[in-house]
């Protein structure tokens, strides 16, 4: 996508797109150590598998005492848990990464196990519990977030060029990207609706739902008593987010070289150590500010996955399109072309991009985060 961005987009535009690509990047880092060290620290603090009334009923508070041996706070574990998530995964931003398939592999075949466990089990949980869940029809505050995490869940546009291009034959490309879609869709709406109606207490990160615990009433039943089920499903985001944190941080290196290669500075010895540094820092120290990945996926997806998602391939899109006429002209026929290639239906994305923007900033400001 860097390198279409180069061939359509002036230097202001150029700019834009490198600075968009950037903090997004920089939210995804600092979801994922946020997501690794909120994971390890509910997993292993003696209050979260302790028969105690604050874990049946409810969230145990950051200030209750996580090891009770060394009088650390869940808040201080959280903290101890991410500095050494950067200090065993953050170096790797120094680095280069290539021949990722093996990785890419293995955390995807994780992926499916844990996905298809979740709605096995949610399922199974909500078929046999006599106890059922009742949640809130409407809940019309959670629209801000609900819109931000949408966004961020249904998020590939920036790798789409790589993944078309090698695709032979393009007429089945179409096919290929609905069905995948369609796919996603089916699982996350599986989830969601399985988890809704299974919890009463929802966890900001899902998998937190099936830890371990030793509480006996039905409100807090879990879907499996398989300890080796709970540990596997509860730590998976550590085993997928840890394996892709380095490629993301490597990622977002390489595109603050090319931002900065905007503005006349080009890569030497000190950029070499500069850029790694700053791509790491900025998303560890919003992950120690706050654990709350409601608010980082929801504020990450609202803004600059926006411009990913509708502003940046839009404009690419009608640019392209401009170029294409200019160069090859307006009678030249594409077999390729999309059913949606009238240009309004681009209008209408940037017009909804605005008014989705208005409503989220307005949100925002009037009620914080």
């Amino acid at each position: 996508m860097g390198q279409m961005a180069g061939m359509f987009y002036n230097k202001v535009g150029l700019v834009f797109f490198y600075v968009i690509i950037c903090i997004y990047l920089y939210g995804d880092l600092a979801i994922y150590a946020a997501a690794v060290s909120k994971t390890l620290r509910d997993v292993t603090c003696e209050s979260v598998t302790n028969n105690s009334q604050s874990n049946c009923t409810g969230f145990i508070p950051d200030d209750a005492t996580c090891w009770s041996s060394v009088s650390i706070s869940r808040s201080e574990a959280y903290r101890l848990f991410l500095a050494c998530f950067a200090i065993l995964l953050g170096p790797f931003a120094f680095f280069n990464v290539q021949k990722t398939k093996f990785l890419q592999i293995t955390t995807s075949l994780l992926r499916w196990i844990a996905f298809v466990l979740m709605v096995a089990l949610a399922s199974i949980h909500l078929a046999t519990n006599s106890t059922k869940v009742v949640p809130n029809v409407v809940n019309v505050s959670g629209l801000p977030n609900l819109f931000g995490v949408c966004v961020y869940s249904f998020m590939c546009h920036h790798s789409l060029p790589s993944l078309i291009t090698p695709m032979k034959p393009k007429n089945k490309v179409y096919g290929t990207m609905f069905w995948d879609y369609a796919l996603v869709l089916t699982f996350y709406l599986l989830i969601a609706i399985t988890g809704v109606f299974s919890f009463y207490n929802l966890h900001d990160l899902y998998t937190l739902n099936f830890q371990p615990n030793h509480c006996d009433d039905a409100t807090s039943a879990l879907p499996t008593n398989s300890i080796l089920v709970q540990y596997f499903l509860s730590l998976f985001p550590v085993f997928t987010i840890g394996a892709n944190f380095p490629i993301i941080a490597i990622t977002l290196c390489n595109n603050l070289k090319e931002l900065a290669v905007c503005f006349g500075i080009y890569e030497g010895t000190a950029t070499t150590l500069a850029f790694p540094l700053v791509a790491i820092i900025p998303p560890l120290l919003v992950a120690l500010a706050t654990e709350n990945l409601q608010i980082l996926v929801g504020v990450t997806g609202s803004f600059a996955g926006v411009g990913v998602q509708y502003v940046i391939p839009t404009t690419l899109l009608m640019l392209s399109r401009k170029a294409c006429s200019k160069t090859i002209g307006r009678s030249a026929k594409n077999c390729h072309m999309s059913p949606f290639r009238h240009s309004a239906w681009s209008l209408f994305i940037l017009s909804w991009t605005t008014v989705c923007l208005i409503f989220i900033a307005t949100n925002y400001t009037i009620n914080g985060f």
